[in-house]
């Protein structure tokens, strides 16, 4: 083979390579933000941001000079490519009545059986119900789910999580199984392939028991795959927090 025909036959290896590369990371989970506020109202916002998430393998600096790696307690591991520590925003500001919310819609989860759900939640102490930190109600973060099956919610203090990492300000919530509400009513196995799964904040500033309106979550977790970083959101014209968005 001489020289032009090897350099071309690398490139044709290098661009497939790339192509390859591009339809995996396509495949991939990932989180994308949603803003959902038909009244216009200003007062709820969903975004993934730089440096508010659950720090795994971060450097940090020390004064005067140096270095050292520091990662959180409750995060012993993360998304490997999230390169800026990028945590997801939810919040809503003012009563819970408002016709508004905010959350992230899953993206490449159609026809998956869960058999775990999570994500970690930036607060204090090791109990999802201590009022230092993030918002974490019975309906806010919550996870939608749709699948075959019918429609089931898990809300971040109910069901009640497993707590299975926490610390410097972080924790870990997992739901096995894993369980929820099925049309918010009846408690049971989450059962079919899924269609559908959001992440949903709806509740404010007059919902205890810390009445902060405000939650950051990362490292959200489908069956183990973690997803820690994503693009901005959108605002939508269709109401998420009810399960119907397309995947």
């Amino acid at each position: 083979m001489n020289r032009k025909r090897l350099v071309t036959a690398f490139s044709v290896v290098a661009l497939f390579g790339a192509g390859v590369l591009a339809v995996a990371a396509e495949g991939a989970i990932q989180a994308k933000p949603f803003i959902y506020d038909p009244g216009n109202t200003r007062l709820v916002q969903g975004a993934w941001l730089d440096g508010i998430g659950c720090p795994t393998g971060a450097k940090i600096a020390l004064y005067p000079s140096g270095s050292e790696s520091f990662t959180a307690a409750g995060c012993p591991t993360g998304d490997a490519s999230d390169r800026s520590n990028q945590g997801l925003l939810l919040a809503k500001t003012g009563p819970t009545k408002n016709n508004a919310s905010a959350g992230a819609v899953l993206k490449n989860v159609k026809g998956i059986t869960l058999t775990e759900l999570g994500y970690d939640l930036r607060k204090a102490g090791d109990n999802q119900n201590d009022a230092r930190g993030s918002h974490c109600g019975a309906g806010a973060a919550r996870f939608n789910v749709t699948t075959s099956d019918g429609f089931w919610f898990v809300g971040c203090n109910s069901p009640a999580p497993a707590v299975t990492a926490a610390g410097d300000g972080w924790m870990r919530l997992r739901w096995d199984g894993p369980t929820g509400y099925k049309d918010g009513v009846t408690l049971s196995p989450i059962t079919g392939t899924v269609q559908s799964i959001s992440i949903v904040f709806d509740e404010g500033q007059d919902t205890g028991p810390d009445n902060f309106g405000l939650a950051v979550l990362d490292n959200i977790d489908v069956n183990g795959a973690l997803v820690g970083s994503g693009r901005a959101g959108e605002h939508s014209d269709s109401n998420d927090k009810e399960g119907n968005s397309n995947d």
